[in-house]
């Protein structure tokens, strides 16, 4: 027996750090997460307070982030710790995402050096939780038309508006909050304990459940001018954060594909059907072997991006080619190994249908399939097919 790894021969494709990194944040994910994973997601709920000190511990939170307290790590060593971090669970992955390469990552791009002291170092530490606002009820997938708006009062800004479906935002300490000014779309940190601000955790999931969501509503939120993010200008600003979280994406989704296809090999192994295993049926086998094959393919993608982006050659058109083809194929995997497990797929004994809920979210979530479609149809064509 060969793992999928094995088959692909990617370890000889990692450096030793690389692996050693894997290896530590895949025995702590198995240690300190997957042991109370299925009870976090039946009742829809995360410590993320608990959690985040020791994820920061580990150097995760901001580790492709230089200085401040970040540990300055490769984008291909934050890509493989996100996938054995989503092999436990989705809402694992996206918490760590949405600290370090929403929240923090806006405010190391485009922030003061007085705003970078202050926070990074203790969001780094995972003493300190950030959101990222930018998602409203109404523009999900048209950020551009968002109405929250920051007005000029004297040398403060007022903000007004409101943003949903906003991962750790209800336990978050800092919230990035992207707004229409009269002059273009900014960014600013504001404290969760600023009058006017408020956080409503979002209850009656099916999806993410082991994840914290919130909607915010800002209600003549003042803050001084030091609030604003100096560097953020125009909507690319929010959209290169994006982009960093849709890499980690990129190889988080493949951890979760992976954890299911290892858990129904095991599973067809033992399972007797007319009395042999049901690993030992030619459909059986021609599933699993087509899932490996896909679940290869997807590795070998990641870690190719993963280098383009280490060498700082990597465009918008490849994250999105990645994201698409990761999280397409991830829930395809998930789906067909929920048909091997028969009914006992569909309990939380085992994480195939728990990963299918999660990988319904992250098919959606930092663009949709069907936009990076377009984005990869306007590189292909020289089209814009957006409006």
């Amino acid at each position: 027996m060969v793992t999928v790894d094995e088959l692909f021969a990617t370890d000889s494709l990692l450096s030793e750090e690389e692996r050693e990194i894997r290896d530590t944040v895949a025995a702590f994910a198995a240690r300190r997460l997957r042991p109370h994973i299925a009870d976090w997601f039946e009742a829809g709920t995360f410590p993320a307070r608990e959690i985040a000190p020791e994820l920061g511990k580990l150097g995760l939170l901001g580790m492709h982030l230089e200085g401040y307290g970040c540990a300055g790590m490769s984008a291909t060593a934050y890509g493989l710790a996100c996938q054995e971090l989503e092999a436990v669970d989705s809402g694992v992955r996206s918490m760590v995402s949405v600290q370090g390469s929403l929240a923090m990552t806006a405010i190391h791009m485009f922030g003061s050096e007085e705003q970078k002291q202050h926070w990074l170092p203790g969001m780094a530490a995972g003493e300190t939780i950030g959101c990222f606002g930018l998602t409203e009820p109404d523009f999900g997938s048209n950020p551009g038309g968002m109405r929250t708006r920051a007005e000029r009062d004297g040398d403060d800004w007022v903000l007004n508006g409101s943003k949903m479906w906003i991962t750790n935002g209800s336990v978050a300490d800092v919230a990035v909050i992207w707004a229409r000014t009269d002059e273009r779309i900014r960014g600013f940190l504001v404290p969760t304990d600023t009058p006017g601000f408020t956080a409503r955790e979002m209850r009656r999931k099916l999806s993410l459940r082991a994840s914290i969501t919130a909607e915010l509503d800002l209600d003549d939120v003042r803050l001084p001018a030091d609030a604003l993010l100096p560097a953020s200008k125009g909507l690319g600003s929010p959209l290169a954060c994006l982009s960093e979280a849709r890499f980690g994406i990129i190889f988080g989704a493949l951890g979760a594909a992976r954890d299911c296809l290892d858990a129904t090999i095991e599973y067809t192994r033992t399972r007797e059907v007319f009395d042999k295993p049901l690993a030992s049926y030619q459909l059986t086998q021609a599933k699993l072997a087509d899932m490996a094959l896909e679940l290869g393919k997807g590795q070998l993608l990641a870690l190719h991006i993963g280098r383009l982006k280490d060498r700082h050659e990597v465009g918008a058109e490849q994250i999105s080619a990645g994201k698409l083809n990761s999280t397409r194929e991830a829930i395809k995997i998930a789906r067909e190994c929920r048909t091997l497990l028969g009914a006992n797929g569909i309990t939380l004994d085992y994480p195939v249908l728990r990963h299918a809920n999660n990988l319904e979210s992250v098919l959606t979530y930092e663009g949709t399939a069907e936009v990076h479609q377009m984005v990869l149809g306007k590189a292909l064509t020289g089209a814009d097919a957006f409006r």
